[in-house]
């Protein structure tokens, strides 16, 4: 066990570079829809307006599937950090 603890440097920068990579996904993603409406009422002349917030959606629904994909690698990161923390405090004891 004590050779799998010299990895967790390792796998805390890992952690960390992919938490550095999923706040930045966050951080653009609000950016982008601070702009969006939630509702809007457009008459013919407003379709400029109905084509910023197409705009919008569509960089919105771009990004998702890798902030998906990022939430999900620091979740898993998350539990295997804890793990194996917690497998070497069990050794320790016993």
């Amino acid at each position: 066990m004590s050779s799998l603890m010299s990895y967790m440097p390792v796998v805390w920068i890992v952690w960390a570079c992919i938490g550095v990579c999923l706040l930045i996904l966050l951080l653009y993603r609000s950016n982008i829809t601070r702009y969006e409406e939630d509702q809007i009422f457009l008459d013919d002349a407003g379709d400029h307006q109905k084509k910023q917030q197409e705009e919008i959606l569509v960089k919105v629904n771009r990004i998702q599937p890798f902030i998906r994909v990022v939430t999900g690698a620091t979740w898993v990161l998350t539990v295997a950090i804890i793990g194996v923390y917690v497998m070497d405090a069990i050794s320790n004891l016993m």
